[in-house]
């Protein structure tokens, strides 16, 4: 079952009094349960298509399907909402709230989701362990490791079991060490059916998914270099 599709995306951004193509005619598929890396230099436009997946952006063109619905027309609030239900998100640089416990900013999209208190706190505990923190839930991201921070992160992408997890990223800060400490947590939640899309620029970071893209000059391409957006050429 998909998870998403995209549809001869587009996205052009206006420069001056010309538009100019950021991504051309992006297509793809993600079923549920797969684990897919895309990567791409810097300036290809893999963050532009990030943000349009993550609804922290919209097409120009194009049909962007999120488990069976199609998100054209829709509201600021309603793609906050689905931000919020069906998307996890995991970032380069972290973005947990410096002066929040790690218990407390994994509880956080609990909290704009209406989760009463006590839930918040035994499903964010419950996270923390599920990523080795058990012994980090009252500390500071400022008395964390990087490596610990990103995990925090993880944990707060899945507390709200999200359809999807995205991964802006996810390696780009930290130390080989630490990066494949994440990629293992990864690819324990793929193996527990968890759905994961990640960009990323490292070409060692990308073979620990199932399946690669690549995007260059905003058009994406198989792993193998060979050219097609479509999964029936993947």
């Amino acid at each position: 079952m998909a998870i998403l599709t995209l549809t001869d995306i587009c996205k052009d951004y206006q420069q001056g009094k010309e538009a100019v193509r950021v991504l051309k005619n992006i297509n793809l598929t993600v079923e549920k349960g797969e684990y897919i890396a895309i990567m791409g230099p810097s300036g290809s436009g893999k963050t532009t298509l990030m943000n349009i997946i993550g609804c922290l952006d919209v097409p120009t063109s194009g049909t962007y399907v999120l488990d069976g619905k199609d998100l054209k027309d829709l509201s600021d609030d309603a793609l906050a909402d689905i931000r919020n239900t069906h998307l996890g998100f995991v970032f380069q640089s972290f973005h947990l709230l410096p002066k929040m416990n790690a218990l407390d900013n994994v509880a956080l999209p609990l909290l704009y989701a209406g989760v009463p208190q006590k839930e918040r706190r035994e499903r964010a505990a419950e996270a923390l362990k599920s990523v080795g923190l058990e012994d980090r839930m009252t500390h500071l991201p400022n008395q964390m490791s990087g490596g610990q921070c990103q995990r925090v992160a993880i944990a707060r992408a899945m507390v709200g079991k999200p359809d999807l997890l995205l991964a802006d990223e996810p390696t780009g800060a930290l130390d080989s060490k630490s990066g494949s400490q994440i990629m293992e947590i990864f690819r324990r939640l793929n193996d527990e059916g968890m759905t994961i899309l990640m960009i990323t620029h490292d070409a060692g970071i990308a073979e620990c998914a199932d399946k690669v893209y690549k995007i260059l000059d905003g058009e994406l391409h198989t792993g193998d270099g060979k050219g097609g957006s479509t999964d029936e050429e993947a």
